[in-house]
């Protein structure tokens, strides 16, 4: 029998083999590594932003963000999800951002944006204002409450691009330069419309 947390000491019975079932028990008591545990919730109705502010940053060194059917008001042009983080309560929009990701869409045009200074970070492209035309997607957060190391992330997007009526999807990375202490996200538009409709979720991952 593996050693489950009540027996240190007992090597000969540590074998490191888990069962189907006592991974079962261990992730539904979140003990397992990896497991998720939700932090926090929104569903949005109407917003400007959506802050996350108690991220439980000393507790987790990964954390884990969802977005689906999200919605944004009056697209007449390029609109996209970005986010910001805060540190130490203080939310950073100087244009210090670092990202790149690369896109490709059903109409059989493929790129890449990327920026070494930029105030947001652009996590997909084109977000769409109607129904149809959500923006869903994940973003993975690293290191966030260290203050001795960047933030990172990481990121994949699907949405329907409004603008040439094209699925595209859309996968890259990001970093915060500076070592400091993270201790919120914000979720937005790249530039000014609002949200309308969607849920984001934010979890922390279990080492």
């Amino acid at each position: 029998m593996p050693y489950l947390g009540t027996q240190p000491n007992n090597i000969v019975k540590n074998t490191g083999l888990y069962t189907p079932s006592e991974i079962l028990q261990l992730t539904k008591d979140g003990n397992w590594g990896g497991s998720l545990e939700l932090i926090a919730e929104e569903t949005i109705s109407s917003a400007t932003v959506v802050d996350f502010l108690n991220i439980q940053e000393n507790k987790f060194d990964v954390h884990y963000l969802t977005y689906d059917n999200v919605l944004f008001s009056n697209v007449t042009s390029f609109e996209a999800v970005s986010f910001q983080l805060y540190e130490s309560g203080v939310l950073e929009t100087g244009s210090v951002y670092q990202y790149a990701h690369q896109y490709g869409s059903s109409g059989g045009s493929f790129g890449e944006n990327k920026n070494t200074s930029i105030a947001s970070v652009l996590v997909n492209i084109q977000s769409g204002n109607s129904t149809p035309e959500t923006s869903n997607g994940y973003i993975y957060f690293y290191n966030l409450g260290n203050s001795a190391k960047y933030s990172f992330a990481t990121f994949q997007g699907t949405q329907f691009a409004t603008s040439t009526f094209d699925y595209t999807m859309t996968f890259g990375g990001a970093v915060l330069p500076q070592a400091s202490a993270v201790d919120g996200i914000r979720f937005k538009s790249q530039n000014t419309a609002n949200l309308t409709q969607g849920t984001v979720k934010l979890y922390g991952v279990k080492q």
